[in-house]
């Protein structure tokens, strides 16, 4: 079992849980795991950031381990995830590394690793990772050791990456964004305005400490008000690595990912550009989206949660499009993780090419009810759930009880000490009341 990465790389609470200490100690397992075979040339690793206070420690702590073993890093400084993952192929790195927490709070950080085609490491990577921490004994000396190359500019080759990837102008389209005080702060503004879009930007003003405060895809409230507030075509909101995006259409409804990926299947599938005929999603997706793609004779694969469950798939087939209802989407014939910036162009020019408003997106697409609870317990007894009788019975209940009109999904989650909990049914009030008993029934027994 792996002890320090979890679902998506290693997380944690900031210099408590992930210190500077094995930041080091990282680094240095990890360049050299991804650099052993290299003999003819340095190997080089790339490495952004978001915009979290603990970034400067942490990225020292990697920078210093990653050249103690003779790796030299390209630091290309506060860059959304997606752009790593593109810079590591397009300058030709053997990796890359990005410290961000996503969309959760300030105090965490966490570490991600790339391969040389940009991929996110695969378990068993990262477990070999694991068992060379503090076993890595190469020294190398004078120009053998690696040094740091400033290149802050490198995030303008994925500002135009994306650019070059729209099919269409932007010019006449009212585009409201927000930033969350993350890595989209400078990309978003920047990649939309010189689409031709009128733009109006909120949270891109970031200061170490505000990042996903009250803002960005966790928090869909603050984007539905700029879109009202400028009578905006469309709004599109980024989590902290920008990763993911939540988009709110031009009455102020917000368009999940489930819907986003639903809009750009169907308008791929319409230009004959959807290999294979087929969306992959996961277990968490809403049953509607299932609904609308048989209607739009669309195939769908689920997957367990996690992108990159989503991912594996879609090598594995063949596919171009998949994602989760968080607004996580990958678009693989453009990139090879989850992009909001691309995601977000992709369905903003749905709306230039078809002359829709964004309330029109896929406008037969309907959500049944669902609603999702977090359960607070220890992080040691998260896994449990399946094991106490208590919580199998209830959860048996509740199903019976919906008569095949429901379904009840539980999960822990991979980042923090939570049982997540989500419920749909045909009746609103109803799952939101299973939920809320359910999630205490969890607490109280896992706690």
């Amino acid at each position: 079992m792996r002890k320090y990465f979890g679902t998506d790389g290693i997380r944690g609470i900031a210099n408590e849980d992930l210190t500077s200490e094995l930041a080091y100690n990282v680094g240095r397992a990890g360049g050299y795991y991804l650099s052993k075979n290299i003999k003819k040339r340095k190997p080089k690793i790339i490495l952004g950031s978001d915009t979290r206070i603990s970034k400067d420690m942490l990225e020292g702590a990697l920078i210093s381990g990653l050249n103690s073993v003779g790796v030299d890093v390209i630091s290309v400084g506060t860059i959304p995830t997606p752009g790593v993952a593109y810079l590591t192929r397009e300058l030709d790195a053997d990796g890359g590394i990005v410290v961000s927490a996503s969309h959760n709070p300030v105090e965490y950080n966490g570490i991600k690793f790339f391969d040389s085609e940009g991929y996110k490491l695969e378990p068993e990577q990262e477990e070999e990772i694991e068992l060379i921490i503090n076993k890595v004994d190469i020294r190398p000396i004078k120009d053998e050791i690696g040094k740091k190359i400033e290149m802050p500019e490198a995030v303008n080759k994925y500002i135009q990456y994306i650019k070059d990837s729209a099919e269409v102008t932007l010019e006449g389209l009212k585009i409201a964004l927000d930033c969350g005080n993350g890595a989209a702060y400078k990309t978003a503004p920047e990649i939309f305005n010189q689409l031709g879009a009128e733009v109006y930007v909120a949270n891109a003003y970031p200061n170490g400490l505000n990042i996903n405060v009250n803002c960005g895809s966790t928090c869909p409230q603050e984007i539905v008000s700029l879109v009202k507030e400028t009578k905006a075509d469309i709004g599109l909101s980024f989590d902290g690595d920008a990763d993911r995006v939540i988009a709110v259409d031009n009455k102020g409804i917000i368009i999940d990912g489930d819907k986003i990926m639903a809009s750009i299947a169907l308008d791929l599938k319409e230009e004959n550009k959807l290999k294979n005929n087929t969306l992959v999603a996961t277990l968490m997706s809403n049953l509607g989206l299932d609904l609308f793609l048989k209607e739009k004779e669309i195939n769908i694969e689920k997957t367990t949660v996690g992108d990159r469950n989503v991912l594996g798939e879609m090598r594995k087939n063949n596919y171009i499009i998949g994602g989760e209802q968080s607004g996580h989407v990958i678009l693989l014939d453009y990139n090879t993780t989850g992009d909001g910036m691309l995601t977000g162009l992709k369905l903003v020019e749905i709306l230039k090419k078809k002359s829709i408003k964004s309330s029109d997106l896929a406008s037969e697409f309907k959500k049944l009810p669902q609603t999702l609870k977090n359960a607070r317990v220890k992080e040691n007894n998260k896994h449990k759930y399946t094991e106490d009788e208590v919580i199998v019975e209830q959860i048996k209940i509740i199903e019976n009880e919906f008569l095949g009109k429901g379904r009840v999904y539980i999960r822990p989650s991979g980042t923090e000490p939570l049982v997540r909990v989500m419920i749909e049914g045909e009746d609103q009030g109803k799952i939101e009341e299973r939920a809320l008993s359910l999630v205490k029934i969890i607490e109280e027994r896992l706690k």
